[in-house]
């Protein structure tokens, strides 16, 4: 087994180098746990970098990530200096598109009971595989008459057979190998003809699968029964615009977005984790933002790599956390950022 490890670093923007900081010790300690070593690259793409240079991610850097490391860290991407939001586009999709990262994984588990808005004792473990590749997020259509009356703007939803089988395939796939035994389809193939794939595929591939219970949602009866009880569904696979919805929504049903890890991932190939919140910029250099979903988002990373006794030890240092009232204002604490990563790093080193 490996064990030792390259994982680049990109910071990013506003909250984003601060979150990444505040983990860092977490994961690499955690990494040990499985008697591994971590090696991080810093690279220097956000904003600044941007804006000092005029570049985004140059191919050197991309041939770097796709060829000479095990994973890539993320922390967030977006700036109001950059009104087009171009260096974050070409970071993030860029990648995501680049490396044909098809699986966005976003996993929400209700990991403290006063963190969900729900009334109730709620038990909510799932996870969202949100198709990463096709879609609406392909930007293909076109505009007509801008900025007149008669304005027409036209966006291609792309699904194709191929990739739609993929992402569902690996919603069964991952189901199976974790003991879940329901996996739930969502489109609106009511409305939007172009879903009827995704109903086709979903029958098709499910058969395959005797031993896993599979059911269909159209969207907007998935969001109300997300809201009403969350605790029905295990497995959620979907496509790229209806996954970026409901992963944030099922995110708050856990404690909002400073608890939102996620992965863009395609086996064999290199993984993007970056926790699900944004860069925040006004709350950049306060030492205020949580970085718990960063300290997450490395739990996926780890367990990614083979090293799931410490990606599990991470999982739990943030449930301690949160038991022992160690929290951001986000979650009604009063602790820092750096003060709650290092009181889960600390966590971490007196369990071994």
């Amino acid at each position: 087994m490996k064990n030792a490890f390259r994982v680049a670093v990109i910071g990013g923007d506003g909250i984003g180098p601060e979150v990444v900081d505040a983990a860092i010790p977490a994961i690499e300690r955690a990494a040990r746990i499985d008697g591994a070593t971590i090696a991080w690259e810093r690279m220097p793409y956000g904003a600044d970098h941007f804006l000092r240079s005029g570049e985004t991610l140059p191919d050197s850097a991309f041939q770097r990530l796709q060829n000479e490391v095990d994973a890539i860290l993320v922390g967030a991407l977006g700036d109001p200096r950059v009104p087009d939001q171009r260096h974050a586009r070409d970071i993030l999709l860029g990648l995501r598109f680049r490396l044909d990262l098809y699986i966005n994984l976003r996993p929400c588990r209700l990991l403290h009971p006063d963190l969900c808005p729900l009334k109730g004792d709620r038990k909510i473990d799932l996870v969202i595989f949100r198709e990463n590749t096709e879609g609406l997020y392909l930007a293909r259509g076109r505009s007509s008459n801008v900025g007149t009356p008669e304005e027409e703007q036209i966006a291609e939803d792309v699904h194709t057979a191929p990739k739609v089988t993929r992402i569902i395939r690996a919603a069964f796939e991952w189901a199976k190998a974790h003991g879940k035994a329901h996996v739930t389809m969502a489109d609106k193939s009511n409305a939007i003809p172009a879903h009827h794939i995704w109903q086709r595929i979903f029958a098709q591939v499910g058969e395959q699968f005797p031993g896993i219970e599979r059911d269909h949602y159209y969207i907007d009866a998935l969001v109300m029964q997300l809201v009403k009880r969350p605790e029905q569904f295990q497995v959620i696979v979907t496509n790229n615009l209806f996954g970026d919805i409901i992963s944030d929504l099922s995110a708050q049903l856990v404690g909002g977005l400073g608890v939102a890890p996620s992965g863009n991932l395609h086996p064999g190939k290199v993984g993007l984790f970056e926790p699900v919140h944004g860069s925040a910029p006004k709350y950049a250099g306060q030492n205020t933002a949580n970085p718990m979903a960063t300290i997450l988002t490395g739990a996926m990373l780890l367990r990614e790599l083979g090293l799931a006794a410490g990606a599990t030890r991470l999982e739990d240092g943030v449930g301690q956390a949160l038991a022992a009232g160690i929290r951001t204002s986000d979650l009604g604490g009063k602790m820092g950022t750096a003060e709650v990563g290092k009181w889960i790093d600390d966590r971490i080193r007196g369990s071994n």
